[in-house]
């Protein structure tokens, strides 16, 4: 009896809102076609696949792709650490960094001039980073480089930097932060447009500076965003920018071991060690992601009061 209330509770649903499920059906299947249909394509993490036995049909290896990931043979472990270092940095100054620039956004006074302000902070967003590689290469090449020229000017030894490897991880981290930086501002100006402004008149009357409202009010008052937003990037800290990285350093075999990430990593093994080893490392990246996520939200629930991203 349960099961037939809860049938026609169904039918009765589907029938009162057809035309609801009919605009929702192009992307309900867009959605299955391509993001649930290809979860078969992970069973290949687990094989030695060949086009001839197809998918299911390859020899089964277990986790043989996951080993050989993290063995001495392979630049598993590099390549790991690589992209954890550029994306943690990339999350703390893509926090700092965003905020700074909304504050001072929030205390410019004369529309106009504010306008002008954001719209160059949030041009760097709108740039490919193959641009953004042209732009660095004017910046660090050898011979027309502005910074060599800076070093001169100074009595200091040129470098060269694209021979030199251990500048580029913080050249890339430095990058990404002036890409995105103007854009993630947009995100925080926006939250503090619903601020409370009789709280802010109300600590000029007890006698607080500028910098204590900010510190003692707007940053507070951003904490729910910044956690929200810290999630989503703790979420893909396994992920690095494949356009990013080819951007501005390519396939310059010099700086590989320095700038090398998973992703460039499973781009150049998919044409040397095959489909399955790709995958398999594809997957390593999703179930740490959310193993990740899932304990950082744990963790902001307790610092914010039992409010996560879930």
């Amino acid at each position: 009896m349960p099961e037939t209330k809860k049938s026609q509770g169904f039918l009765y649903e589907m029938n009162k809102h057809k035309i609801l499920y009919l605009m929702c059906a192009p992307g309900l299947i867009v959605l299955i076609l391509f993001c649930y249909v290809p979860f078969a394509g992970v069973w290949m993490a687990f094989t030695d696949f060949n086009v001839v036995d197809g998918i299911f049909g390859s020899k089964f290896v277990w986790f043989d792709n996951f080993k050989y990931f993290f063995s001495k043979n392979s630049m598993g472990w590099r390549v790991t650490y690589n992209t954890l270092v550029i994306n943690f940095w990339g999350i703390i100054l893509g926090i700092i960094v965003p905020i700074t620039i909304a504050v001072l956004l929030n205390e410019i006074r004369g529309k106009a001039f504010k306008k002008l302000t954001q719209s160059m902070m949030f041009f760097p967003y709108f740039i490919s980073w193959v641009v953004v590689g042209a732009i660095i290469y004017g910046i660090f090449s050898s011979d027309v480089g502005v910074a060599n020229g800076i070093l001169g000017w100074f009595g200091m030894e040129p470098i060269r930097w694209y021979s030199e490897p251990k500048y580029w991880k913080e050249i890339i981290i430095l990058a990404n932060v002036w890409k995105w930086s103007g854009y993630s501002s947009i995100i925080y100006l926006a939250a503090m447009s619903n601020f409370d402004g009789s709280l802010y008149e109300a600590a000029k009357v007890d006698g607080a500076n500028k910098l204590q409202q900010i510190f003692r009010l707007t940053i507070p008052m951003l904490k729910p965003t910044v956690i929200v937003l810290t999630l989503l990037s703790v979420g893909r800290i396994f992920y690095g920018d494949f356009g990013m990285i080819y951007g501005i350093v390519g396939n310059n075999p010099v700086l590989g071991d320095e700038v090398t990430i998973i992703d460039t990593y499973v781009y150049q093994s998919m044409r040397t060690l095959g489909f399955s080893y790709s995958t398999a490392i594809g997957l390593l990246q999703s179930v740490m992601g959310l193993i990740l996520i899932t304990l950082a939200n744990g963790v902001a629930k307790k610092v914010n009061d039992g409010e996560g991203l879930f």
